[in-house]
């Protein structure tokens, strides 16, 4: 029963990132697992990558990161290195962010969810400008000081169209 419940809340935690909005650009989020197979393990190897088309570059963007986490997840926590490249190859720009999923004081977790799951969705690239139409990735590393950290379910990208004031 209890597996069947986190399959549940996971799921439901899915619908809850993916609801439809008009400013999304693009969404999407991996399921992360160990080089042995282990579930919810984000092994420091374990480079996620985004690609999403840009088709007007003419707006801004804002560019979030969706962490998906367990309550066993050791740390409050998450460095993660963002890499964004242009169509042409470039690099447009490469950052460490340090994520909060739990509040440093009192330990309790961060993010929506229920029971012992937990997402968030971070703004990583406020307001980012696109200067030309094509093909752009998003790379994803694990900065921590583990190679292999558990508790970490899934990552993900969302772009959306860049909204004053929210």
């Amino acid at each position: 029963m209890h597996t069947f419940l986190r399959g549940f809340l996971a799921l439901a935690g899915g619908l809850l990132l993916t609801a439809c909005d008009p400013a999304e650009v693009y969404e999407k989020n991996i399921d992360l697992t160990s080089p042995a197979g282990d579930p919810y393990v984000w092994a420091v190897q374990n480079k996620p990558t985004f690609e999403f088309d840009i088709t007007d570059p003419a707006p801004r963007y804002d560019v979030f990161l969706n962490v998906r986490n367990t309550a066993d997840y050791s740390y409050y926590n998450l460095y993660a290195r963002v890499t964004l490249t242009g169509p042409d190859g470039k690099i447009i720009s490469r950052k460490l962010h340090d994520m909060n999923l739990m509040d440093p004081k009192t330990g309790e977790p961060l993010g929506n969810g229920s029971g012992d799951i937990f997402d968030h969705r971070l703004l990583a690239l406020p307001n980012q400008e696109f200067s030309q139409p094509g093909t752009y990735r998003i790379q994803l590393e694990q900065y921590m000081r583990q190679d292999q950290l558990p508790g970490i379910m899934a990552v993900g990208v969302r772009v959306a169209l860049h909204q004053a004031g929210k």
